[in-house]
């Protein structure tokens, strides 16, 4: 397929998928729960972070999760005490347990007694000179287990430094950086470009991607992601990433491989 015609078909399957009703059947229906920024940083991020597996599991499983925030996370993660917390060890979803959901509260709450805003988590490690979110993720990492924490928690966030394409981080990002007038993405940081963010990259993505030669090989990597991403820019130099609807919906709903 040759390059205007890629990006034709791309730019199609892109704005098929990039519509409000996609939101109801994907994890980002969780953070739509809500209308403050931090509930929406606190819900998304957690809804990132367990999004592995069937969509319809995680989904319950986010809902569960943010039942036991009393469905108001943010207001849970400032002024919840330790007795609180008893209720969290029951949680699991996968791998992630409720040691893990112990430390990561434990974390948030610290976090936003000093900041008001998740997005300076990822945004103080990188600046608008830099190519694209990779220090960021870095930093993030960095800072996320700065405290003391259960050693088995670290799986649970990726980074390039290992890499690891960071799939659900790179999703977070595309869910809080994008914004558009489609209302799927909700475009509330200001700090970070939309030009720096990675696709997010996962076996479906992958194997779309090959399959479309976008990338050389179905390798779900930090180095794949980057070339992915490169080549997507190519298409759209601003907004790289709306293009994870379409190979998303092409790899997932579509079984395009």
């Amino acid at each position: 397929m040759k390059s205007q015609q890629l990006r034709e078909y791309l730019d199609a399957k892109a704005a098929y998928y990039n519509q409000p009703a996609f939101v109801e059947g994907d994890p980002i229906c969780i953070p739509h729960r809500y209308r403050q920024l931090q509930d929406i940083e606190i819900a998304g991020f957690f809804a990132a972070i367990l999004a592995w597996g069937n969509r319809t599991t995680i989904i319950n499983k986010c809902t569960e999760l943010m039942e036991l925030f009393d469905d108001s996370p943010y207001d849970f993660i400032r002024h919840h005490q330790p007795r609180d917390r008893m209720r969290l060890m029951g949680f699991k979803h996968r791998t992630f347990s409720g040691l893990d959901l112990l430390y990561f509260v434990e974390f948030l709450q610290h976090y936003y007694q000093n900041l008001t805003s998740l997005q300076f988590a990822f945004s103080g490690h990188i600046t608008p000179a830099d190519a694209n979110v990779e220090k960021a993720l870095i930093g993030f990492r960095h800072m996320f287990f700065a405290m003391e924490h259960p050693e088995r928690t670290t799986k649970h966030i990726s980074t390039p430094a290992r890499n690891s394409a960071c799939k659900r981080l790179n999703m977070y990002l595309r869910w809080m950086v994008r914004k558009d007038e489609n209302g799927v993405d909700f475009g509330l940081w200001e700090y970070i470009s939309p030009a720096q963010l990675i696709c997010p990259m996962d076996v479906h993505v992958s194997r779309v991607a090959a399959r479309l030669g976008l990338i050389e090989k179905a390798d779900a990597s930090w180095k794949t992601a980057v070339e992915l991403t490169d080549r997507l820019r190519e298409l759209d130099p601003e907004d790289p990433v709306k293009y994870d609807f379409a190979l998303f919906g092409l790899g997932v709903i579509e079984k395009y491989v």
